[in-house]
Parts: C-alpha cells; structure tokens; sequence
C-alpha cells in the first residue's frame, strides 16, 4: 500500500487539500481548532500530534506559552517550518506519536485533532496511554474523530480528493458506517463515543466525549493527580 502521509498526502500536496475542502468541511476545522482553544489556558505547554504542514501551530501559538508540533514525514516537517516562518514559541519535532522523545508531565495540554487518532494507524489505546505519560498533573488531552452526522460531507471531501489525484478510486462496496476505503488499499475510520469509552476505560482519569458543531467527536481526558504520580 502506498505510504499517503510521505508520498500522495505529504508537504505541498497537504495543505493543498485542506485548502481546496468545501465550505461545511472548512466549518468542521475551524470549530474543531476553536474548540480545541477553548481547552487552552494563556502560556500552556502544548504538544499537537500529527502536525501535519502546520495548519493548526499559529493559533495554538498565539495562545500558548510554548508549543510542539510532531510528525513522522520530514517533507511534510520541513514545509511546516516554511509555513510557520519565525513564530519563536513554536518548535517542530520528527516523532512517532506512540513513542515521544519527551520527559513524563512535560505538557499542559496534548492535542490530537482531525481524526489523528484514526489516521495515524497505530495502536490506540497505546496512543492515549502516551499522551497520557507527557501530561501535567491537572492538564487535558483533547483526541477528535468524526461524528456520524458529518458523513455525507466527508465522503464529498473524500471524492473530491480522489477526484483531484491525492487519494485512489473510493471503493463504495466497502465504504460504509464511517469508514472509507480505496482502491489502492488507503482506508480511513473512525471512533465514535463506545469506542473513546473503551480506549479510556482503564485510566485513572475524568473522560467526558462530546460533539461539537456536527461534525467532531471530542473525547477530552483529565487524568486524576494519582494517575501522573502525585
């Protein structure tokens, strides 16, 4: 299978799909970015996981104290460097999300947005249990999928990537119940509220799982002082 995130979905070519989505899928981005600020408190230590070409850094910047952006492709690392420009409190790491080169309790916040929870095809609860490691006592970790009601929009978002070349042919015999699946062997899921409980169920930790604007799924994670060794 083609590696989409160093190849088709790296750089450029990444933030041109973000740039050219529909309007409703803009709307999703920009409540699920507002939303994530909400979390934020002024000077917060911040990790985004999945960075990407930077979309989300200058708005959590504007408001954090200090914030790190990781990612596993370099090209896609490097054009984010360009799109950052010199903002000073913004540092950018080439990291596997499950395996951070970070000391425990190092952030006030961990986020990890735009189904980044789906995307990154890892283990899942291992996912959280490192966030969970690099997280302050009475900080948050904000993980967003997709809600079921945003998905007429998303596959549009989904055709229309396909259409333009970045993804391969949808298969709609295997498209179905919130997750898409190309010809090529790219597939793209999602955890609805059941799945967020059970990946959380054995943290020592206050778990709320909430929709926002239609379209994203939160799942926001407080770890109680015990779990972090307080």
């Amino acid at each position: 299978m083609i590696d989409y995130y160093s190849e088709k979905l790296s750089a450029a070519r990444l933030k041109q799909v973000y740039d050219t989505a529909p309007s409703r899928v803009k709307q999703y981005l920009d409540a699920e970015l507002k939303h994530a600020l909400e979390k934020i408190r002024p000077g917060d230590h911040i990790i985004e996981l999945g960075c990407g070409y930077g979309r989300a850094l200058p708005k959590l910047a504007e408001k954090a104290g200090w914030v790190v952006g990781v990612d596993t492709s370099l090209p896609t690392l490097a054009f984010a460097r360009q799109f950052v420009g010199t903002i000073g409190n913004c540092s950018l790491f080439r990291m596997d999300a499950v395996r951070l080169g970070f000391q425990d309790r190092t952030f006030d916040c961990v986020v990890c947005i735009q189904n980044g929870i789906s995307a990154f095809h890892v283990d899942q609860r291992n996912l959280i249990n490192e966030a969970v490691r690099v997280t302050r006592a009475g900080g948050i970790i904000l993980f967003s999928s997709y809600s079921d009601k945003f998905w007429k929009e998303r596959l549009k978002w989904f055709e229309l990537q396909s259409k333009d070349g970045f993804l391969g042919e949808i298969d709609y015999d295997r498209t179905m119940n919130g997750v898409i699946v190309c010809r090529d062997g790219f597939t793209a899921t999602t955890v609805d509220a059941e799945e967020f409980q059970a990946l959380t169920s054995n943290l020592k930790a206050h778990v709320r799982v909430l929709e926002v604007d239609e379209s994203s799924l939160f799942c926001e994670i407080k770890p109680f002082s015990e779990q972090l060794g307080d």
